[in-house]
């Protein structure tokens, strides 16, 4: 028999909430289960062979009282209720343990799957108010997604934020540590695309003296750094794929290993991650686990351009100019910014609104990439002349532009040039013939 992981019940939630834990569904797989699948809401699901359990599995291998689940923060407390032939999670026998949703625990011969009910985490949503816990927006949909964090304040399981760089995703996990019950541990942030390769390791979990060449005293990690407390991780789709498996266990033990370490030990960490990139295509590009993405956005969280919501311009400029010492901002002003496209996001309002502090004025708006190109390719366009004869007059231009752009690179080289173009050497030969002349033209 696998021996017994350390007790797991310990929790690390300080002080009351206000409101209760993140519902739970669970799901009977690979046996009958009555009901097959179970809303557990509050209180205790008992599971078992017999009436009268609240989730009845006909099978010979569960004893008439298995286990029981009960809703807390992190997720779910399992405690087995001296079943015969035991309760087991990631194949090793417990006796009581605290999972987070997306675990699964095999009850005799069926497995239970333990899912948050996201749906019942949107239901009856409703916020009246422009900020929350430093989070600011009147728009509809801020005023969601600050509706959707009130109602996690009872829950520290793991949350995924995304949206586009310079959103506020930084500001929306400190928001969500400041309104969880380990609101008095630390708030440890680390940006996973930041980091060289060779230390990520280290930076997340720590490091023994003499671990590794220049390891030349002990590390404290992240994590540890986090315990009781938060660990947010930004951009976490930047984390190389080797070290994912590593987070992936921490994830789902609560276990620690630092780089040299002989064995592991425990933290008690409420993890939220945030990335400006399509983890699901990443997913299905093989460039992120799809086990580890399925723990990280235990509830996935949407952060809207600030292009979608202009209403929130006003508000947000008006924090950013009280932070830069301002009075206020004149209408003007105002309805400038509103005018924006902000490709930079709240960011790039910051930026302008703070360079209207230092200045007085406001700084030339950002533009999207692609869309000074754009502004010049609208105004080449002539309807007057055919589709073919204008396209290549444009890819001429193109051509020409990009030859003398590429040899002046080279020092007029043409073999680097071509090297360096993915072009036939004679091929661009005839091409800087037509073009040209470009000046020297070394071979």
């Amino acid at each position: 028999m696998p021996p017994e992981p350390p007790d797991s019940t310990a929790t690390f939630v300080r002080g009351s909430s206000r409101t209760k834990p993140l519902e739970i569904l669970v799901r009977v797989v690979g046996a009958q289960g009555t009901p097959p699948l179970f809303r557990l809401r509050s209180g205790t699901c008992v599971i078992g062979s017999a009436p009268p359990c609240d989730i009845v599995i006909a099978d010979s291998t569960v004893s008439r009282m298995h286990a029981e689940l009960n809703l807390v923060p992190e997720g779910v407390a399992v405690r087995d209720l001296g079943s015969r032939n035991g309760t087991y999670y990631l194949g090793q026998r417990v006796e009581k343990i605290v999972l987070a949703p997306g675990a699964r625990i095999e009850v005799g011969a069926a497995t239970l799957s333990i899912e948050p009910d996201t749906q019942a985490l949107g239901e009856d949503l409703a916020f009246d108010r422009d900020e929350y816990r430093g989070a600011v927006g009147r728009s509809a949909a801020m005023r969601r997604l600050f509706a959707m964090l009130t109602r996690l304040e009872g829950s520290l399981v793991t949350v995924l934020l995304d949206g586009e760089s310079g959103v506020g995703k930084e500001v929306i996990a400190r928001a969500l540590h400041e309104g969880s019950q380990v609101a008095a541990g630390p708030l440890v942030t680390v940006n996973c695309g930041a980091i060289p390769r060779e230390l990520v390791a280290s930076e997340l979990f720590g490091h023994k003296k003499g671990a590794f060449t220049g390891a030349v005293e002990a590390r404290t990690g992240a994590f540890d750094e986090a315990d009781g407390g938060t660990l947010f991780l930004d951009e976490i789709g930047e984390l190389p794929i080797d070290l994912q498996p590593a987070l992936l266990r921490v994830l789902e033990t609560g276990e620690v290993r630092a780089v040299g370490a002989d064995r592991p030990h425990t933290v008690r960490v409420r993890v939220v991650a945030a990335t400006n990139r399509d983890l699901a295509e990443e997913v299905n590009a093989g460039r992120f686990r799809e086990d580890l993405f399925y723990r990280l956005a235990v509830v996935r969280l949407s952060i809207p351009p600030l292009r979608e919501r202009i209403e929130d311009i006003e508000p947000l400029a008006s924090r950013f100019a009280a932070a830069a010492g301002l009075a206020g901002l004149p209408g003007p002003i105002v309805e400038a910014l509103k005018a924006r496209s902000y490709p930079g996001n709240a960011r790039e309002l910051r930026n302008a609104v703070q360079a209207y502090a230092a200045l007085g004025v406001l700084p030339q708006a950002a533009r999207k990439p692609g869309a000074t190109l754009d502004l010049a390719l609208s105004e080449l366009v002539d309807t007057s002349r055919p589709y073919a004869d204008l396209k290549e007059d444009l890819t001429d231009r193109f051509t020409k532009l990009y030859i003398a752009a590429l040899l002046a690179r080279t020092g007029g080289n043409q073999s680097a040039a071509a090297r360096l173009a993915g072009l036939d050497r004679t091929h661009l030969g005839r091409l800087v013939a037509k073009y040209g002349p470009f000046g020297g033209g070394k071979t």
